[in-house]
């Protein structure tokens, strides 16, 4: 259902890319691999090293706005 209503897609999102940049800091062995299903996740954990500033942002606002609206 996260599909269809934007607000719960970018809550997913947010959470998927959070996530996998803590396990990626955890246990590095897991997100290795490039490639394949798992690849998604080490792309996800590529975005939040990266832009590790702006997911912040948009974590802090998706928290503020799941608090408030």
């Amino acid at each position: 259902s996260a599909l269809f209503n934007f607000h719960s897609f970018l809550t997913v999102v947010l959470l998927v890319i959070c996530t996998c940049t803590y396990l990626k800091m955890q246990f590095p062995a897991i997100l290795e691999q490039k490639t394949g299903f798992r690849g998604f996740f080490w792309k996800a954990a590529r975005i939040g090293e990266r832009l590790s500033p702006w997911v912040s942002v948009g974590c802090f606002m998706m928290g503020m706005s799941i608090i408030f609206f």
